[in-house]
């Protein structure tokens, strides 16, 4: 059996807290809600609890092994580093993949992790790449949209265009879309991320984003969203309508062997569904580790009952070839009492 690789894995330090606490007005403020945790809000809205266990390597290995996770690739979840002007971005950026490459250089057989970039300053962004690269990022962390514009906005060219020549991949995590009614309910985390991912990918496929990148390679979370389920009515719509093969003749299908999805699912028939839309060497076992809506053993449980050479492929073939790791043995689950 292969060892397990999550790739959908977040930590959080300190200093990066105390930044956006200082800095991430006026959309981002840090502060008690009615539950009485600490949350970041986004425009006085609840956005994203930081967990205690989102700074303690300690409680993550422990969580790892005791769900027999052998490595795991970290970023840094929303809001990512997209706020504060570009001297605080900048900085947020290099003590987060600090924070990283420590984690690494501490426990080499037991992480890897994503650089966070200041894609919005894109010559800062560029400059951290590069440090970021050389102290060991194995790709690059990104978010749906970045202030609020979307990926394919020219702003950001020059910072894909270096991750592509780098043939870095790209792990995309959807953030806080503009559908009215997210505000309650956790319905971002439930219904507004998936549809997210789904519209953002759409717009690059039919921006011709995969074809100014041939070389990077975009994994998307939580198994990409409403996508897959779209994707032939997004070709229907590309046939029946001029304006949505303006830019691109090419079918959005026909860049679905660009993407890679992860296995944050909640259910055999949901992975099973994501296996057949993108390929079994397409789809990579991902946690959302510590999220309250991770599920790191019941993930790995259902990885576990595909069929063996699937299995392999998702549980952790396809993260090493993908980024280059060369994995540790397999680590047996802990006994539970």
């Amino acid at each position: 059996m292969h060892p397990a690789i999550d790739i959908h894995s977040h930590m959080l330090c300190d200093e990066w807290l105390e930044l956006i606490r200082a800095h991430g007005g006026p959309k981002f403020s840090v502060a008690e809600a009615a539950d009485r945790r600490t949350w970041i809000h986004l425009d006085g809205v609840r956005f994203m609890f930081p967990q205690p266990e989102m700074f303690d390597y300690g409680q993550r290995l422990a969580a790892m092994d005791a769900a027999g996770v052998d490595m795991a690739v970290l970023s840094l979840t929303g809001p990512n580093v997209y706020w504060g002007g570009e001297a605080v971005s900048t900085r947020a950026a290099r003590v987060m993949n600090d924070s990283f490459a420590a984690a690494q250089a501490a426990h080499p057989d037991r992480f890897r992790w994503l650089a966070s970039l200041p894609f919005q300053h894109p010559g800062s962004a560029v400059e951290e790449l590069a440090r970021a690269v050389d102290a060991g990022a194995a790709g690059v962390m990104v978010l749906t949209n970045i202030g609020g514009l979307p990926p394919t906005d020219p702003l950001f060219e020059p910072v894909f265009a270096e991750i592509d020549r780098r043939h870095l991949p790209v792990f995309m995590h959807p953030t806080v879309c503009s559908c009215a009614g997210m505000e309650v309910f956790q319905l971002t985390a439930s219904v507004g991320y998936p549809f997210e991912t789904a519209l953002v990918v759409s717009r690059m496929m039919m921006d011709g984003f995969f074809d100014r990148h041939p070389s990077l390679d975009l994994i998307l979370a939580h198994g990409g969203g409403a996508l897959g389920a779209l994707l032939p009515r997004i070709d229907r719509c590309h046939d029946a309508y001029a304006d949505a093969r303006s830019k691109v003749a090419a079918k959005p299908g026909s860049y679905l062997h660009r993407l890679r999805v992860d296995s944050v699912l909640y259910s055999d028939r949901a992975l099973a569904d994501a296996i057949e839309t993108y390929g079994e060497r397409n789809v990579l076992f991902g946690s959302d580790f510590p999220h309250a809506i991770a599920d790191l053993a019941g993930t790995l449980e259902r990885i576990g009952r595909l069929p063996p050479a699937i299995r392999d492929r998702v549980r952790g073939a396809n993260a090493a070839e993908l980024f280059g790791i060369a994995p540790a043995p397999v680590r047996a689950a802990a006994t539970r009492g």
